[in-house]
């Protein structure tokens, strides 16, 4: 009998059996619906942490390990994606969660192109809220598979039955509930498991920093104990499966119906069934398109894409961590692999396991997993790596943006600083920049999908370059792609003004409004006006 076929990074069979192993998947939603305390509640089920923070949690409750920047401990949102990985039953977690503001939607959009699921959490008192029907249409777009988490039973809110007659006629999702609350949104006793045809009822810890007391009902029990409760669930389950909401996996995969869960992240409960379905139902890494259309095989020699840089996470260190989907094949720390875009050779010494702002070195990782490699300066978002054949991923684009301010450095002895701190925010892509005739080189123009983004600029130019600056709004709403030879019509014309994006030497025409737009491409219709991309799709 022949031996496996052998890739340069280990034996197919071998990084198959690791692929089958993982699950990655993003916590996606509206603000403050939950998605970092859920993030801590599912890695402490998985006993990868101890003990639960809130961000506005009490007594010794610490902030979550997920939103680790003083701002977002601050405000209590999260502003940056963070990846977790753990190992729960066996199987290993890459756990994304991102955040919620729209303001931060890119930064979103950019992970979820690194993922092979998505958990959307909904408030169970205010259902579909405009972020989250936008995140669908983004996870629809991409063929994502969604899992759905009415979150925050515990408290008041909606009927069950009218959540999900929500999700079906504003999303067009089909909903294939998995577990089915035991009590009104309010007073929470459990769910009913719908694989089991058993009662979990929960009793929750003090505090609610450590996991909830669960236990095992049989349906005589439950019906003994809860009365009417568990009569109401049990009528509700009964209307469903009549009108054949059951689970079905290919739909599922497919992302046409999404399972549905109940649960209240801030006391655990609910929880561990959903770990439980993303390890038994959400889909392990698959083969992923080149730029061509043509699926890398997951025993191919090592490919992975960037579709994240984060500076100055260890303030001690003031390095650079580029976050890497692995796509294929077997990564080892140490090897070479070639920057696509520029042919060059990268070296991999510095390749680290990320677990919110924590870190260790990780010698190996497999598709699915997320690698961070340290003081990768050269590498920037949608940056594609490779061993042995070529690959190129698609890359990743940047939203439309509608907000513009200039920004200047107060104390112009920090002229230095600032401006590689604004060449780091521009290529983390926390913002876009460009560059002003007008202004001169000393006040970039900042562009941002929402003005929250300007705050985290100038909060990270004070805490991480001290370097405290200025900003004036300018007014502008509207950016289309020119060319060099459009500029000077343009920037003649009343209230529009030409700028470089730096990033890419892009020709950008700024717009106070739609209506201006008009009237010069009315004026003059020769001019190059493109359009960028507005939204996720």
């Amino acid at each position: 009998m022949s031996a496996a076929p052998t890739t340069s990074t280990g034996t197919a069979s071998d990084v198959t059996a690791q692929a089958a192993r993982r699950r990655t998947f993003a916590v996606i939603s509206h603000p403050d619906a939950g998605k970092s305390t859920i993030t801590e509640a599912l890695a402490l089920h998985a006993r990868a942490i101890t003990s639960a923070g809130a961000v506005h949690g009490k007594g010794d409750r610490r902030g979550v390990v997920s939103d680790w920047m003083a701002m977002e401990q601050q405000r209590g949102i999260s502003i940056t994606s963070a990846a977790l990985q753990f190992t729960y039953r066996d199987v290993v977690v890459n756990l994304l969660d991102t955040p919620g503001h729209a303001d931060f939607s890119e930064d979103t959009y950019r992970v979820l192109t690194a993922v092979d699921c998505a958990v959307m959490l909904l408030d169970a008192a205010k259902g579909l809220e405009p972020q989250t029907l936008k995140l669908f249409e983004v996870c629809r777009h991409r063929r994502v598979p969604v899992i759905t988490f009415i979150n925050k039973w515990d408290r008041p809110g909606l009927e069950p039955l009218e959540l999900l007659d929500e999700i079906e006629q504003r999303i067009g999702l089909r909903c294939t509930p998995l577990t089915w609350p035991v009590g009104v949104a309010g007073q929470f006793h459990g769910v009913a498991d719908r694989r089991t045809g058993q009662m979990v009822a929960f009793t929750r810890t003090p505090g609610g920093a450590t996991a909830v007391v669960e236990e095992q009902l049989p349906a005589d029990e439950a019906a003994q104990r809860y009365g009417a409760d568990w009569t109401r669930a049990i009528e509700e389950l009964d209307l469903l499966a009549a009108t054949g909401a059951d689970h079905d996996q290919a739909a599922f995969v497919a992302a046409t119906t999404t399972p549905v869960l109940f649960g209240a992240a801030v006391t655990n409960a609910g929880v561990r069934q959903l770990l439980d379905v993303l390890v038994d139902n959400a889909p392990p890494p698959a083969a992923r398109p080149d730029t061509g259309g043509s699926p890398r095989a997951l025993d191919a020699p090592f490919s992975g894409f960037v579709f994240k840089t984060q500076a100055n996470m260890n303030p001690a260190h003031r390095d650079q961590v580029a976050f890497v989907r692995v796509c294929s094949g077997r990564f080892e720390r140490g090897m070479v692999v070639t920057h696509a875009g520029t042919g060059r050779p990268f070296a991999t010494k510095y390749a680290q396991q990320v677990f919110g702002r924590d870190r260790d070195t990780i010698d190996e990782a497999y598709p699915g997993d997320v690698v961070g490699l340290v003081n990768a300066t050269a590498l920037g978002i949608g940056d594609s790596l490779y061993a042995g054949p070529a690959v190129t991923f698609p890359p990743l684009p940047s939203f439309a943006p509608e907000h513009f301010v200039a920004i200047r450095a107060t104390d112009s002895s920090k002229f230095k600083r600032f401006r590689r701190g604004i060449e780091q925010l521009d290529g983390e892509g926390v913002v876009q920049v460009l560059r002003s005739d007008r202004r001169g080189e000393q006040t970039p123009v900042l562009a941002a999908v929402g003005p929250m983004q300007f705050e985290v600029a100038t909060h990270r130019l004070a805490a991480e370059f001290g370097v405290p600056t200025a900003v004036d709004h300018l007014p502008y709403t509207l950016a289309r792609r020119t060319d060099a030879g459009s500029a000077a019509a343009l920037n003649a014309a009343p209230g529009v003004e030409v700028m470089t994006r730096v990033r890419d030497g892009e020709l950008l025409a700024l717009f106070p409004d739609k209506w201006r737009l008009s009237t010069v491409r009315n004026r003059d219709p020769d001019l190059v006006l493109e359009p960028l991309l507005a939204d996720a799709q």
